[in-house]
């Protein structure tokens, strides 16, 4: 298929082109390349043997996306494109409302009038909120705790009504849960603007010697030792998952939301030391105060994934701090600019 892949020049966006490519699908990238590098295109191109065809266009600008719409016509469409952090959000609440939701309701409505109802779409366990009870299942009650989390459920809300009004649609909501690591190859990971919102490359970036230590977002949340608890899953599965869901959205359409998580949760500490066993390298650390949004726990439970899409993630987490170190390690400033 010819399959229009939203912020694909970024972290698990681009993970997943490879992915798309290697399996003999026609890949068009539209990025607005505000929190990703033209650089990962090349590296895209470097990995697969074939360049994917790049757009730099916001989403919000509807007129533009309508544009690329109209030369490429797509038969698919992976969505990855938003703002992602959610303390950021917090703080921002009217910027993520604003570039979440005007972007994915500009895609949809592009999608309709270019008849291509197939979408994957990049959901986010933070649709569970602080639901209590763990593992997550998708049949759990959606609700968020910052404004990140309230434009996913919101979209999901829109795309189950988009199905409900008009069977031709094909959706899957992917729930996935912490993605973490870097392609094999060392040539594609994850490069953060300015400071880490995530722990792995926070980790990495004090490893490479560009951050002087790490910093605990709190040690006394009800967890075993008292730091936050995630699934945290390798973002090459990841990138598996959403071709996964493309074939089953292609076998036998509907609305489907899946987790794409491990079914296991790691803490913060827990995460520092298997990088110190996969590195051999020391991680200095510092306690804060936690991060407003943050929640104590949180892992899936992927049955219905592991059973409808043919497809799990059982990638040690030593596994993925040792990808992560390879990437930081060859490019420790990432991309080039």
């Amino acid at each position: 298929m010819r399959i229009l892949v939203t912020g694909g020049a970024g972290y698990i966006g681009s993970h997943t082109v490879v992915v798309l490519q290697d399996a003999g699908h026609e890949v068009v990238i539209v990025d607005d390349l505000s929190n990703s590098s033209a650089s990962a295109v090349d590296r895209i191109a470097e990995i697969a043997g074939k360049v994917p065809e790049l757009h730099q266009v916001d989403l919000c600008d509807r007129d533009a996306l309508f544009e690329v719409f109209s030369r490429t016509r797509p038969e698919a469409i992976v969505h990855f494109a938003a703002l992602k952090a959610v303390g950021e959000s917090v703080a921002q609440p009217l910027r993520y409302y604003r570039n979440n939701l005007i972007g994915g309701l500009n895609l949809f409505e592009a999608m309709g009038e270019h008849d291509c109802r197939t979408l994957v779409f990049s959901s986010s366990c933070t649709v569970y909120g602080g639901a209590p009870a763990l593992p997550l299942r998708e049949g759990a009650p959606t609700w968020a705790v910052s404004p990140y989390g309230w434009t996913k459920v919101m979209l999901e809300q829109i795309l189950t009504d988009l199905h409900a009004a008009d069977g031709r649609w094909r959706i899957g909501s992917l729930r996935y849960f912490n993605p973490v690591g870097a392609h094999p190859s060392g040539r594609l990971g994850e490069d953060p603007r300015g400071m880490p919102n995530n722990l792995l490359p926070f980790i990495t970036q004090v490893a490479v010697g560009r951050r002087e230590r790490l910093t605990v977002f709190g040690a006394d949340y009800p967890t075993p030792d008292g730091t936050c608890v995630r699934d945290y899953i390798h973002v090459v599965d990841l990138a598996e998952g959403h071709l996964a869901a493309l074939r089953r959205l292609q076998d036998r359409g509907g609305y489907h939301t899946w987790n794409l998580g491990t079914g296991r949760g790691h803490s913060v500490l827990e995460v520092i030391a298997a990088f110190e066993r996969a590195t051999g390298i020391a991680v200095p650390y510092e306690v804060a105060g936690g991060r407003p949004g943050d929640i104590a726990a949180s892992y899936a439970d992927p049955s219905r994934a592991n059973e409808e899409l043919g497809w799990r993630s059982d990638t040690s987490l030593e596994t993925i701090c040792a990808d992560a170190w390879r990437w930081q390690q060859a490019n420790p400033d990432g991309y080039p600019n």
